[in-house]
């Protein structure tokens, strides 16, 4: 039975409340009667409110089956649906996802198609039915349908038949497609044929080549669950503002060793109640007996004044594993660490690590800090630099801007006087081709991240470490003012604790909020998501203590020590890396 097009439909974005945000959106799609022209990018008179996650020319088109529509009628015991209702510009009769595959062409009307990729999962969609759960459920159920790609321009409407024109290589069916990014049980040869395919979607195959070589990636080894004691040992004052401290596992044992460049989250009893935590990058080398954690003492930081002001040696905080991945990565090209201030710790980690292995690999040091006594690790970088056989050490005082560019008297790192130019920078003359990392403010590795891509350092080979929270993900919300993380509003909660690791917030559970990610979008912690049901794994958030439970119960479980946040509530008192 040949293929029908029963509906054209289109819609353009619109602002939608939702969760006492502004979402914009063209999921909202209507029929319309007539001819319209299907052009590269869009149908005439639609268009997109997220063009991240869709449109453009490999989104196009969206397509879903009428077969589809009396499947979830049935299912949600619904009949009110319209054409246009899953947000899809054509509504067909056949096609079904377990026929159809990723590269088949179809002529419909006067234009050509060619299938690019399953439908992305997404919150809107539920949105649009009234049914938060559909996102999950489109792809457990294999009914996601499907995006085109408009190979020739032209004219369609209603009732046009659809003709296959090609059959697309490698015979990967949209359900397989969509089953081999969101569900378990991977299967190595569907994988193969999915990156031999030339029509799959730029941002699909992406998603393979990561599958792919994650599969070879060797796990990173792990430290322990939850929090454990651990003893203060020492405690040694780098600057005014600086302290270290040093910390031992309370029973004695041997702790696990740390990549260069990883933090660990401390919780702080005597600080606060409930008990702060905070994350800091270990500034120790790796393989040393203790933890050296580096604070700077900020005025209005809780914590901070509580450890350079009561803290002592004997003292017990708690910490958790060693984590995070802006570690040094193994290689011979040149490397680049660029910090300012405080953000020298984690680089300084590295340093070391390279010192040790007595690297042959030419080590930029460059530093920023404001005058020579607030210099942290100054003597002990400058140390470490002067034993490898290839080390360029570079510091620059703001707070002093007189003096000759690069002076040192002989010894000691070149100072510059003033912050870091592109023209002063490109004189140092780092190489094309190092890898780079960069810790410090967000204004500071904005800067210096551009700074370096003009000077012609690849664009993947800089890596930040951003000290609190990560940059929210928040597709279709419309932008506001960003507001401090605060407690939700209305009534305090009396289920268990949540605590914030990142945001420095404890909040108290309430069973009004759907999942962890409602409460934390109500505390204004910057999460990232995308499906909201446990399909994406755009929430996968580290836990770091605790238990929590799922509903719905995500499609593939996260990662041991990780947890998605959105579709997942706390069992017991809860600390996430967020």
């Amino acid at each position: 039975m040949m293929a029908t097009l029963l509906s054209v439909n289109i819609g353009m974005p619109k602002d939608v409340s939702w969760q006492g945000r502004t979402v914009h959106t063209g999921v909202w799609k209507h029929a319309v009667t007539g001819p319209r022209t299907a052009r590269r990018l869009n149908i005439d008179g639609d268009g997109q409110g997220d063009l991240q996650g869709h449109g453009g020319e490999q989104r196009a088109v969206l397509v879903y089956q009428i077969q589809s529509y009396a499947y979830w009628q049935d299912h949600f015991g619904r009949s009110d649906f319209q054409y246009g209702q899953f947000g899809e510009n054509f509504t067909v009769d056949g096609l079904p996802d377990d026929d159809v595959c990723i590269g088949d062409r179809y002529r419909i009307g006067e234009a050509e198609f060619e299938v690019t990729q399953p439908r992305v999962t997404c919150y809107r969609v539920g949105m649009r039915l009234g049914e938060p759960e559909l996102p999950a459920l489109l792809v457990s159920h294999h009914r996601p349908g499907f995006y085109l790609r408009v190979i020739t321009e032209g004219e369609v409407e209603a009732g046009d038949a659809i003709v296959k024109t090609r059959t697309g290589p490698g015979a990967l069916t949209v359900a397989d497609a969509d089953a081999l990014l969101y569900l378990p049980g991977e299967d190595p040869d569907k994988l193969t044929r999915a990156l031999a395919i030339p029509a799959l979607s730029p941002g699909w195959r992406q998603s393979f080549q990561d599958m792919a070589s994650g599969r070879t990636a060797a796990p990173r080894a792990e430290g322990w669950r939850g929090f454990r004691p651990m003893r203060v040992t020492r405690i040694v004052h780098e600057t005014p503002s600086v302290l270290s401290v040093h910390l031992e596992a309370g029973d004695g044992s041997v702790l696990p060793v740390a990549e260069a460049g990883q933090y660990i989250t401390l919780r702080v009893d005597g600080a606060g109640d409930p008990a702060p935590v905070r994350s800091y990058s270990l500034s120790s080398a790796p393989g040393d007996p203790a933890y050296r954690v580096s604070v700077k003492r900020e005025e209005l930081g809780l914590v901070s004044r509580y450890l350079h002001a009561d803290l002592r040696p004997g003292a017990v905080l708690e910490a958790a594993a060693p984590r995070g991945d802006f570690v040094l990565s193994p290689g011979t090209e040149p490397v680049l660490l660029v910090s300012a201030g405080i953000g020298a710790t984690p680089v300084t980690a590295m340093l070391h690590r390279l010192a040790a292995e007595h690297t042959l690999r030419p080590v930029w040091w460059i530093h920023v800090a404001r005058t020579p006594a607030e210099h942290a690790f100054a003597h002990e970088a400058h140390t470490l630099l002067a034993a490898l056989p290839h080390a360029h050490e570079h510091v620059f005082y703001t707070a002093d801007t007189e003096g000759s560019p690069g002076e040192s008297g002989g010894i000691g790192p070149a100072i510059h006087h003033g912050r870091p130019t592109l023209d002063g920078l490109a004189a140092l003359g780092p190489p094309a081709d190092a890898t780079a990392y960069l810790c410090g403010p967000v204004s500071f590795m904005a800067a210096m991240r551009d700074m370096l891509t003009t000077i012609g350092l690849a664009g993947d080979h800089i890596h930040t470490e951003l000290f609190g929270a990560l940059a929210a993900i928040t597709p279709g919300l419309t932008p506001r003012p960003a507001v401090a993380p605060h407690p939700p509003p209305g009534e305090s909660g009396t289920g268990p604790l949540l605590t914030f690791a990142r945001s420095g917030l404890s909040v108290r559970w309430s069973p009004r909020y759907r999942s962890v990610l409602d409460l934390a979008d109500a505390c204004d912690v910057p999460t990232r998501w995308s499906c909201r049901t446990g399909v994406c794994h755009t929430c996968v958030t580290p836990l770091l203590a605790g238990e929590v439970d799922y509903s719905p119960d995500p499609l593939e479980p996260p990662a041991g020590g990780e947890v998605l946040i959105c579709c997942a509530r706390p069992r017991d008192d809860v600390v996430l890396d967020l």
